[in-house]
């Protein structure tokens, strides 16, 4: 399965990676201060698709090959199904994200080499909606 077909633009992937070269060619890596809020610096947020564990592995190796192992990453784990998504138009992507597989993007990450996270717990109630296995 690739994700990025349901994307409109199918040039999506490297224009999005142009972009954040670009950022982060002019501000570089997070810099936050002593409260931990961030003042300068990108922070890559990343949607961790459902069944997608593949392109999560692919994407951060990009992130690790093209930014270094210092870049900032927040791997989300709020998807869920919406809009035209269903059983009969996208059914690979008609269910929530398993605790399983959030897990091991957290893995892939580590394992890739990329330590800076954000290590902030979802919210109790975002926490329910998540489906363990």
């Amino acid at each position: 399965m690739n994700v990025y077909h349901t994307v409109q633009a199918p040039d999506y992937p490297e224009v999005a990676r142009a972009r954040i070269k670009a950022m982060y060619r002019q501000v570089g890596d997070l810099s936050a201060d002593e409260q931990g809020l961030a003042y300068r610096g990108v922070n890559i947020r990343h949607l961790v698709m459902p069944g997608a564990l593949d392109e999560t592995r692919s994407i951060l190796r990009w992130i690790r090959d093209e930014l270094g192992s210092s870049a900032h990453v927040n791997l989300m784990d709020q998807y869920y199904p919406a809009g035209r998504v269903n059983e009969r138009l996208y059914p690979e992507l008609n269910r929530r994200l398993t605790g399983s597989e959030f897990a091991e993007a957290r893995r892939i990450a580590w394992s890739l080499g990329l330590t800076r996270f954000d290590e902030r717990r979802p919210h109790r109630l975002l926490k329910r909606r998540l489906i363990v296995g």
